[in-house]
């Protein structure tokens, strides 16, 4: 109930409010058809690039460290003097690593900010939740890292330079066979995540097909990973390796929490577990664990090494896979806006999916007809706390 002395001032605001919706409303429905059909953000001197990113939050290290690779190709196309002379201007926002912030900041980027394409995101959860916006919107829109089968098939505006989870998970049961000599596996997995409750799927499928056994499979929720009492009962099964497709922040926990117990089989693990913290929080606890990954920074070709030496002198460290994968994407979109000659949605989108023996810091890139990567994926392992090659797995022929 509304107080007597408020009612007549309430109605008054209320019709305001009403005609502002309405307006705002016009607005939007008319932006979903053309607002983005120029450079973007209002300047014609001007392409406006978004990205969405975890900067803040619990894997802050994933949206970081892709920010500064797509800020490195953006300053290398804007130094050879921009797309059609323009230059591109990248404007970040934060979705601090919640699903629901993830749709909010598209959305912000796309009607606010009048982006012409969007990067992201790196947690495959929080792609599901930006790409239908992308979709809805006519934004083109590729995902640096998400592995996740379902981002892409949110519509034909999605693409991705990563690999996807049956690959991953075929590369991991592969290694795991062939290079580890395991015919028993545990799976330990967190069951709050869609990248690790698809990957671990993956494995499973992909260990089985060749020959292996799933021992036991026990979850977890990322946000109490305290998994003494499943390392326990894995470590009375007979299999030889666990394999564990986390974030590496609970990847570190779940690695002291094995020491502790002295549980001595090898972790085996996915893409999400790179990150220099990893071995920062897990110590010489993750030491003689694998997990695959988009590149190495061992590796001695000219274009990874060129990129390595570029990103240190800026940022005093060694890239991640997901510093490469930001500058692959950034790189793929941007050579697609070149060729289409316009950032017409449709018109790169037509480019990107032309994508061919792309030589990226991550390998050579192809898109297929999916919208997905092609290329290799290589097997790292932890000594003395730090990613070290293994081998590289090329995609079945």
């Amino acid at each position: 109930m509304t107080h007597p002395r408020f009612s007549a001032s309430f109605r008054s605001n209320t019709r305001v409010v009403a005609s502002l919706c309405a307006l705002a409303l016009t607005l939007l429905v008319g932006c979903s058809s053309g607002c983005n059909k120029g450079s973007g953000g209002g300047n014609a001197n001007e392409i406006l690039i978004g990205h969405y990113a975890s900067l803040t939050g619990s894997e802050a290290t994933f949206g970081r460290s892709t920010d500064n690779g797509i800020k490195m190709a953006i300053e290398e196309i804007n130094a050879a003097g921009g797309i059609d002379g323009k230059k591109v201007v990248l404007k970040t926002e934060d979705d601090r690593g919640v699903a629901g912030e993830a749709g909010i900041v598209v959305e912000k980027l796309i009607t606010r900010d009048k982006v012409v394409a969007v990067l992201g995101e790196v947690a495959s959860g929080l792609s599901l939740a930006g790409a239908p916006i992308c979709q809805q919107y006519g934004i083109p829109m590729v995902s640096p890292s998400s592995t996740n089968p379902g981002v892409t098939k949110k519509g034909d505006m999605i693409f991705r330079v990563c690999y996807i989870d049956p690959f991953q998970g075929w590369v991991c049961a592969k290694f795991a066979r062939e290079n580890l000599k395991a015919d028993k596996a545990a799976i330990l997995y967190d069951q709050s995540r869609a990248y690790a409750v698809g990957l671990q799927e993956e494995f499973e499928k992909a260990f089985k097909s060749m020959g292996g056994t799933i021992v036991e499979k026990l979850a977890y929720n990322a946000d109490d990973p305290d998994v003494r009492t499943q390392l326990t009962a894995l470590r009375g099964t007979d299999a030889q390796v666990i394999f564990v497709p986390g974030y590496y922040t609970d990847v570190g926990k779940i690695a002291l929490q094995k020491k502790e117990l002295n549980v001595k089989q090898p972790l085996l693990g996915g893409d999400g577990w790179d990150s220099e913290k990893l071995g920062q929080i897990a110590g010489d606890a993750i030491d003689g664990c694998y997990y695959s990954n988009h590149y190495s920074h061992e590796d001695k070709s000219p274009r990874v090494q060129d990129f390595i030496a570029k990103y240190k002198a800026k940022h005093g460290a060694i890239p991640d896979g997901l510093a490469a994968l930001g500058y692959d994407a950034a790189r793929i979109l941007f050579e697609a806006m070149d060729r289409a000659n316009n950032v017409d949605g449709k018109a790169v989108v037509a480019e990107l999916a032309k994508t061919k023996d792309f030589q990226g810091v991550t390998g050579n890139i192809s898109i297929d007809a999916d919208r997905n990567a092609i290329k290799p994926a290589v097997i790292l392992e932890m000594k003395n706390k730090m990613p070290t090659y293994v081998t590289t797995i090329e995609p079945a022929q």
